[in-house]
This record gives C-alpha cells, sequence and structure tokens, in this order.
C-alpha cells in the first residue's frame, strides 16, 4: 500500500467514525424540532399528571402522577411526535380546559376528582366515536393521544413495572406456561 493510499483510507476511517459517533449521540435526528409548538409549561405538565393520575389513580399501589406520566408525555410528544400531531396534542389540551369550563365552569385543575373522572370518561366516548369514524390520514384524536401516553408512560415506568405489575430483575428460564391465579398481576418481565 501507498502512503497516500493509506492516509487516505485512515482519513476515511477516522472520518466515518466522527460522523457515526455524532449520530449516535445526537439520537440520529436528521432534523431540529422547532421550538415553541411543544414548549410545555409547568402549569400543563402539572395538567397532564392530573389527566394520567384520574386514568391510572393511586390506589393499594402507586398512581401516574407518582410515575411522572406528564413529563413522560412532554417528552414523547416534544421528541417523537410529527409536527400535525404534536399541533393536536397541544391544541387538546386547550380542548380539554374548554370542555372543563363548559361543563364545570372551573378549569381542570380547580375541579374535583369525580368531576374529572365525568369529565374524561365523556371525552373517553368521544374519541371512541372520532376514531370509528375517521379516515386513516387523519389523525388521532387528543384524547386518545393523551391516554396512550398514560398508559405508556405508566406501564414503562419502574413504578408502574415494580409495584403494579409483577417483575422479576433477572428472570431466570423461559417457562412457555405459568398458571394464573385470579387477581394474580401481570408480568412486567
Amino acid at each position: 500500500m501507498k502512503r497516500r493510499q493509506a492516509v487516505s483510507t485512515l482519513a476515511l476511517i477516522f472520518g466515518g467514525t466522527m460522523v457515526g459517533s455524532n449520530l449516535f449521540l445526537t439520537g440520529c435526528k436528521t432534523e431540529e424540532k422547532k421550538t415553541g409548538l411543544t414548549d410545555f409549561s409547568a402549569d400543563e405538565v402539572a395538567l397532564l399528571d392530573e389527566v394520567a393520575e384520574t386514568i391510572i389513580p393511586t390506589t393499594s399501589t402507586p398512581g401516574a402522577k407518582a410515575a411522572k406520566v406528564g413529563a413522560f408525555m412532554k417528552i414523547m410528544v416534544t421528541d417523537c411526535y410529527e409536527e400535525k400531531n404534536q399541533k393536536v396534542f397541544v391544541d387538546g389540551i386547550a380542548a380539554l380546559q374548554a370542555a372543563s369550563e363548559k361543563q364545570f365552569g372551573k378549569d381542570f385543575m380547580n375541579i374535583d376528582a369525580a368531576q374529572r373522572k365525568e369529565l374524561l370518561t365523556a371525552l373517553d366516548k368521544e374519541q371512541r366515536e372520532y376514531q370509528k369514524s375517521k379516515k386513516p390520514e387523519d389523525p388521532n384524536h387528543y384524547f386518545k393521544m393523551m391516554k396512550d401516553l398514560t398508559l405508556q408512560g405508566y406501564f414503562t415506568s419502574e413504578v408502574g413495572a415494580t409495584q403494579a405489575l409483577r417483575y422479576v430483575p433477572v428472570p431466570g428460564k423461559y417457562e412457555g406456561c405459568i398458571p394464573y391465579n385470579k387477581g394474580d398481576k401481570a408480568w412486567a418481565t
């Protein structure tokens, strides 16, 4: 191998390493996300926590608020949703507040737990009807997004996986058939 060819090959190898490490460190993002649309305020994250807590309340196990599902929703919407879905979600926060004002004369944070449940039950019914009649290219209903993110955020959190589900940190051998007794928790692992 000639010196010039060796230098060229080394430059290619090190250049590829630099570019590859940059993609690895930046999460392979091909474009910058616009700020502004998904700049959630602390009050909006608190509202999302309360919505999630209404969906998965604290019982004998911690609820969605303990799993910080509101912060999870913020990250998922900002980093993973397309701009059109981000807009639906952000507009949905305002729509949720407007529905609360219309039905109870107060914003969502100032209504009691029974009113929150009543409002979210009505929104869930609304989103199911919307999902049945929407076209494939239409975005999902904002409440479906909130509900899906609540479930995903809770059951993938440490609190949800270890306290609401059965969890074994280092699973043993594979057992294809394990008896299930009524009342047993589902498995997280």
